[in-house]
């Protein structure tokens, strides 16, 4: 589509080129005035077969000549061209849609994000690492990315039509950073009464909107700037303890990961401790804390602690070691 592009603008600077020479051709050729002079050359180059305005000199003749011959071939290559661009930008925007609408019907339990600025790409490019389902919405075009492999729908997260398009009602989670707190808090509230179920997470920038943010119906709210301030202190302050962080959580990392794994029906660790399970001694990961049904939270957890339906692990450990985990706490083998 680009090299179309190029193609067509190249042609009608050509093409102005062709008849800027036609016109001062027989302005000097002909002595002709400039309208009957361009009129002259329009009427050539198009080969409508119209009279020739004055009789022409044997001169000017010639160069009626040269002009058709530079000049008619050029105009059908850039008409041409000029439709080929308009058929193909149609062609490709009504199969782009009906591609995204059959996408987007398509997903379940998946996430959407509200806003692409640079959290949204970031949490984008978490949820494609972990193969996750998830739909971007996005107002405005210059931040989308074609390149990106993830599907973006264009609109106002705050429009409740938009966020059904992007199937709210089948949604597992909602996120929304967009940039003023006013339009999160649209956002929360719409989603809120779409879907009662769905998590919501909300970014917050300006003190006090945390409070309005869970009135509107947020489960977690989250201010990157009072985040990003304790992390510089605990920077200074404990710095082995935010390198330890930053390496178990660090995307891409295959030495240690810190994830959260939820105990399902049928899995054999449901109702027994963590001695008995051997997670530590036969799988060499660490249960850091237990996150109960109830939503209370069990830190440093003993070898006597019992694991339930439920339960959600917070591990620390190898991948390949934390997927054994995962698939034991689904009930897989």
């Amino acid at each position: 589509m680009r090299e179309l592009k190029r193609r067509l603008i190249l042609s009608v600077v050509l093409i102005v080129l062709i008849v800027s020479f036609g016109t001062t051709g027989y302005m000097s050729i002909e002595g002709w005035s400039f309208l009957d002079s361009l009129y002259m050359t329009i009427i050539t180059l198009t080969t409508v077969g119209f009279k020739e305005i004055h009789d022409l000199s044997f001169r000017g003749r010639l160069f009626t000549i040269i002009l058709i011959i530079g000049g008619v071939g050029t105009v059908f290559y850039t008409l041409s061209i000029g439709a080929k661009l308009i058929l193909e930008g149609e062609l490709r925007e009504i199969f782009g849609r009906k591609r995204l609408e059959k996408k987007l019907k398509a997903l379940k339990d998946h996430y959407i994000i509200c806003g692409h600025g640079r959290m949204g790409k970031i949490i984008s490019r978490e949820l494609k690492g972990e193969n996750l389902s998830f739909v971007v919405i996005e107002k405005k075009l210059d931040m989308l990315e074609e390149k990106e492999d993830i599907i973006l729908l264009q609109g106002d997260a705050t429009n409740d039509d938009i966020l059904k398009i992007a199937g709210i009602e089948k949604a597992k989670c909602l996120i929304s950073v967009l940039p003023t707190d006013a339009e999160n808090l649209f956002v929360v509230l719409s989603a809120r009464g779409l879907n009662p179920k769905l998590l919501i997470v909300a970014r917050a920038g300006e003190e006090g909107s945390e409070q309005k943010l869970f009135r509107a119906g947020a489960d977690k709210v989250v201010s990157p700037y009072h985040i990003g301030g304790l992390r510089i202190a605990h920077t200074v302050l404990k710095p082995a303890v935010v390198d330890f962080i930053e390496f178990a959580t660090k995307s891409g990392n295959i030495d240690l990961q810190m994830e959260e794994i939820v105990i399902q029906e049928g899995s054999k660790l449901a109702e027994s401790t963590l001695d008995e399970c051997g997670i530590g001694r036969d799988l060499g990961v660490i249960i850091v804390a237990i996150k109960q049904l109830s939503g209370e939270m069990r830190f440093n957890p003993t070898f006597r602690s019992t694991i339930m339906v439920g339960d959600t692990l917070i591990a620390v450990g190898e991948r390949s070691k934390l997927k054994i985990l995962e698939n034991m706490a689904a009930g897989k083998k």
